[in-house]
């Protein structure tokens, strides 16, 4: 593996540590106090500098982000809070949507909250606030790497209703600055189902600052509401109490051979601990547009809400109606599955 500027063999290691975990790895912790008690956290730790903690509560969702130490996601003001406290009713998801690197919206509604077919259905779905099962985390060497993977099942169901279920596993490799999601979602029911899934990555300050700007693979951007303005949307600024929400829709995506696309967040100056000063650095976002061939970014540089949300999707962000009605609706049948990929890297030093 290459770690600390040079290549090392399993055995260099090991001599050198009493744990991997020195270095890097994988652990699980818990919360204690207040809305979050009971709530599990995994870390995963790449010992190149990225780290996140992984959320079994949530949907194997990932919390906070960082660099260093340093974040790079955004956490909103409710915390990791326990999914018991969720309300699928209307908008009550904003309550308890914990932030964090990643929030998943789905699985048979994303968007905003509406009625459908004469069912009521809430904001993003129920993705977010639904404890994964079969969890596991484990690293393991392979010849002189060393393997990070925590995986789990997550299932939306419900008597008389759709049964979709999610298969989640999210690597990292020590010494490298990246992570990779591969979900699984299959439909377990006997009866057509609809499948909505948005991935609502979220950056946040001090990746976020003034300098900061983003490239997208798109080469048409509209904004979702006719009264907001276009301007803006590849760069940021400084916190405004009173900045409403602006929604951009990327279409006409560029991709490599691969049929990927990929969306960068780069700050020239991001901060690192105290005494060794800033250097650039850039987030990229990649994804396979073969089943992800949407995407949206959730402009928010408020106060308190200081956050860019850079969101690949399958479905239409005003929910599960308009998707019906605009023919994007995707819908699985009994025992068919979908797959959806992303990876996330962090690099250094690029200007």
């Amino acid at each position: 593996m290459r770690l600390y500027d040079r290549e090392w063999t399993r055995r260099e290691i090991e001599a050198r540590v009493g744990r991997i975990e020195q270095v890097g790895g994988v652990r699980r912790l818990q919360l204690t106090e207040g809305p979050e008690a009971g709530v599990e956290l995994i870390q995963v730790r790449t010992g190149a500098g990225l780290s996140y903690y992984v959320s079994p509560a949530r949907g194997l969702d990932i919390s906070l982000a960082a660099f260093g130490d340093t974040p790079i996601s955004w956490q909103s003001a409710n915390g990791d809070v326990h999914p018991a406290y969720y309300d699928p009713r209307g908008l009550e998801w904003l309550r308890t949507a914990a932030g964090g690197l990643l929030m998943t919206c789905g699985f048979t509604q994303a968007g905003a909250a509406h009625i459908d077919m004469g069912k009521e259905l809430g904001l993003h779905g129920r993705a977010h606030h639904t404890p994964a099962a079969h969890v596991a985390a484990q690293g393991a060497w392979d010849s002189d790497e060393y393997r990070i993977r925590v995986s789990g099942v997550v299932e939306e169901c419900a008597i008389f209703d759709d049964h979709i279920r999610m298969t989640r596993v999210i690597e990292s490799t020590l010494g490298i600055n990246r992570l990779t999601i591969t979900d699984t979602l299959e439909n377990a029911g006997f009866a057509p189902a609809p499948l909505m899934l948005l991935y609502h990555i979220n950056f946040g300050f001090p990746l976020l600052m003034e300098g900061t700007t983003f490239r997208f693979p798109s080469r048409k951007v509209e904004p979702r509401e006719e009264s907001t303005p276009l301007e803006g949307f590849t760069h940021w600024q400084l916190p405004d109490p009173g900045h409403q929400e602006r929604v951009y829709l990327h279409s006409e995506l560029q991709v490599d051979e691969r049929g990927w696309a990929s969306a960068s967040v780069h700050n020239p100056h991001f901060p690192l601990a105290a005494g060794i000063g800033a250097q650039p650095l850039t987030v990229t976002l990649s994804w396979s547009t073969a089943t992800l061939p949407r995407f949206v970014q959730w402009r928010m540089p408020g106060a308190g809400e200081h956050v860019l949300g850079i969101e690949p999707a399958n479905c239409n962000v005003r929910g599960r109606a308009a998707s019906r009605a605009d023919g994007s609706l995707v819908t699985l049948e009994p025992g068919q599955s979908q797959r959806f990929e992303l990876q996330l890297d962090v690099e250094t030093g690029a200007d």
